[in-house]
């Protein structure tokens, strides 16, 4: 019985360990997906990042994130622009940092609401979209005016941090928060998925 036990165990946290993994990776081909704007471009990561938060919860969706910013800053180069510890003088980093915030919150909210819906993931999503820019816009700001010393106002860095891109990521989300709720139904019905909505 304890054998059991154990065994269950050590295979639900390789499962939860391997959905981190794979949302890492996720994450780093959403770089990838990207069009090309002025300063800051528009990827598919914040696509990954909301799914991983909504999927995987708050801890795990927070471990993949993390798992993701320590392989890029380690070297590899799975940010849009490359890797290594220098990635943090990037301009965009801090939309980075808010990945993982992101992340740990729409899982935090999907698991407090405990309802398989929209509303509850549209609600999570635009939650972590907000943490996202919030995190991301002063960075820009910062990292360009002060680090970089360029003429760069604040009103520049909402406007090409977020302005340009906000409505494509609220488009990601509400396509992802809609076909949400049928993939949470149909890992958990194969017992892919361990929730309680």
């Amino acid at each position: 019985m304890i054998f059991a036990l154990i065994i269950s165990k050590v295979e639900k946290n390789a499962r939860n360990l391997t959905y981190a993994a794979m949302f890492a990776a996720l994450t780093a081909i959403g770089a990838w997906l990207r069009v090309p704007l002025p300063v800051v471009p528009f990827t598919m990561q914040l696509f990954f990042v909301i799914f991983s938060g909504i999927l995987l919860g708050s801890k795990l969706g927070l471990l993949s994130q993390l798992v993701y910013l320590l392989i890029g800053l380690i070297g590899v180069p799975v940010f849009t622009n490359g890797g290594g510890f220098g990635y943090v003088f990037q301009p965009t980093f801090g939309y980075l940092i808010g990945f993982a915030l992101a992340a740990y919150v729409a899982g935090l909210i999907v698991e407090k609401l405990k309802k398989n819906t929209f509303t509850t993931y549209i609600i999570a999503g635009l939650s972590a979209i907000i943490i996202i820019y919030m995190c991301g816009v002063p960075y820009l700001y910062v990292i360009n005016s002060l680090y970089l010393t360029k003429a760069f106002t604040f009103k520049m860095a909402v406007y090409y941090g977020f302005s340009l891109s906000i409505i494509g990521d609220i488009v990601s989300c509400v396509i992802l928060c809609t076909i949400a709720p049928v993939i949470v139904k149909v890992l958990t019905a194969n017992s892919l998925l361990q929730r309680r909505l």
